[in-house]
């Protein structure tokens, strides 16, 4: 033992000779050999390629059409097979579309992994830094769906866009009906509905006995028609009538924006080839209540036909978050080496920070995908669900409390997407019963194995 001591030294000559082989022989390889590193600029891009492949082997090149072109020449002409870039703003989808349409392997690679690393301090530096790590494959790829899925994607969020902005235009409405005395929201629940639209448009068209306001009121409302006729009467001032009306005139403006994205939504959905045969089910669909802002098409049967699965009955998840997971994630979950890698894409894994053994911190990555709101919002419903995932939420909502309750089981909904998505599994709830007396077993078995521990014997007596 004193031999191996004196033949190894001390602890800081052990790092020391342990530095000095990592510096002369670090055990690299090269992985793509065919490589170029990219810096992606407002106004222009910084191409690198290796010092063998030209004599000036960092080029600048302009943001241009042309110049995009000049520069997929120019790597062309290098024999580069493969290229490294940020994802800085979208300055970089122009460039990405032009060189994947080239046949070029585009790795998009996250700006926080390399900026911290010191040493560069122009964009010639950068690109070649990018070329360096590339060379190594030591940058990984960031997620990109197919074409298809990126042009689902930006009529999708496009669509959500002007719902964001309808809602908007409701709560200007509400806020010039608040203004003026007008307390129809006590009322009625929902002024964006048939009554609360009819009485408004009456309101902007000169109407002002509240008795023939409340007459355009839907059957189907709770409030009496003397009720609503005592929050009609108001203090009608013409500023705030005039705002009134221009809201109604934007709300409609979204409203029409809307029709056209579900149209070309229809249109793009059409296109995809159909699934449902290779995947298909004998099982009837589960009848759920049309979300608010659906589109006006029927979006789950053609979800169901492109996917091959009805992700719908899933409880919690209804058609639009169905059709938000389909345009951020796509269908080809061979992305994801496992339903794992899938959840901690969408940040809803544990990330605990560990050092030298011990958790400096726990919780989830901040990570900003849609996909992953989406599931959270789905995981939220479940409170009132007489499921099985309801009664899990439940009981973890207990547990956890509310925040950790909601990421907990939108990672189950996640695994559960991702086994549909790629197997073609059938989701089936076993029910609320089910999950309870499985619970009931788990904590029998339980209290025996501490009773064991203790020395005591556990006889079971029937009621």
């Amino acid at each position: 033992m004193a031999a191996s001591k004196r033949l190894w030294g001390n602890r800081k000559e052990r790092k020391e000779w342990a530095r000095r082989l990592q510096s002369e022989d670090p055990g690299l390889e090269v992985v793509h050999p065919h490589a170029a590193g990219i810096d992606v600029g407002n106004s222009a891009h910084y191409a690198a390629v290796r010092p063998d492949r030209d004599v000036a082997p960092v080029r600048r090149f302009e943001c241009f059409t042309a110049d995009l072109y000049r520069l997929a020449d120019w790597l062309r002409s290098c024999g580069v097979k493969t290229v490294a870039m940020q994802s800085t703003g979208v300055y970089w989808i122009p460039l990405y579309e032009i060189l994947e349409e080239r046949g070029f392997e585009v790795y998009l690679v996250n700006a926080r992994h390399t900026k911290n690393l010191p040493g560069r301090k122009s964009d010639v530096q950068e690109s070649q830094w990018l070329l360096k790590l590339h060379t190594y494959g030591l940058l990984s790829n960031s997620f990109q769906p197919s074409a298809e899925i990126r042009m689902l994607r930006t009529y999708w969020r496009q669509r959500g866009t002007h719902v964001a902005g309808a809602s908007i235009c409701i709560q200007r409405m509400q806020k010039a009906l608040t203004q003026m005395n007008v307390q129809l929201a006590n009322v009625i629940s929902d002024i964006s509905g048939l009554t609360g639209q009819a009485i408004i448009r009456a309101i902007i068209a000169g109407e002002r006995d509240p008795h023939k306001l409340a007459a355009l009121c839907h059957p189907r409302i709770q409030a009496s028609q003397d009720q609503i006729a005592s929050s009609l009467e108001g203090n009608w001032r013409p500023e705030l009538l005039f705002i009134l009306e221009q809201e109604v005139e934007m709300y409609d403006t979204y409203q029409r924006r809307v029709a056209e994205c579900d149209e070309r939504l229809q249109k793009h959905l059409a296109s995809f080839a159909d699934t449902l045969s290779q995947r298909a089910t004998t099982d009837k669909p589960k009848r759920k209540k049309a979300a608010k802002n659906a589109p006006h098409f029927d979006l789950s049967s053609e979800l169901q036909r492109v996917t091959g699965v009805d992700l719908t009955r899933i409880d919690g998840i209804d058609v639009m978050v169905s059709q938000t997971i389909l345009s951020e994630v796509g269908l080809d979950m061979s992305r994801w080496k496992t339903e794992a890698h899938f959840a901690s894409w969408l940040g809803l894994c544990p990330d605990n920070r560990i050092s030298g053994d011990k958790v400096l911190g726990k919780g989830t990555r901040r990570v900003v995908n849609r996909a992953a709101t989406a599931l959270r919002q789905a995981a939220n419903t479940l409170i009132r669900s007489r499921s099985y995932l309801g009664a899990q939420y439940r009981r973890l909502r207990t547990k956890l409390g509310a925040p950790k309750a909601i990421t907990a089981m939108a990672h189950r909904l996640a695994r559960l997407v991702y086994r549909m998505l790629k197997y073609g599994q059938t989701y089936v709830d076993k029910g609320t019963e089910y999950y309870e007396e499985r619970l009931r077993q788990q904590q029998i078995q339980l209290l025996r194995k501490r009773a064991a521990k203790l020395g005591l014997h556990v006889m079971e007596t029937k009621a």
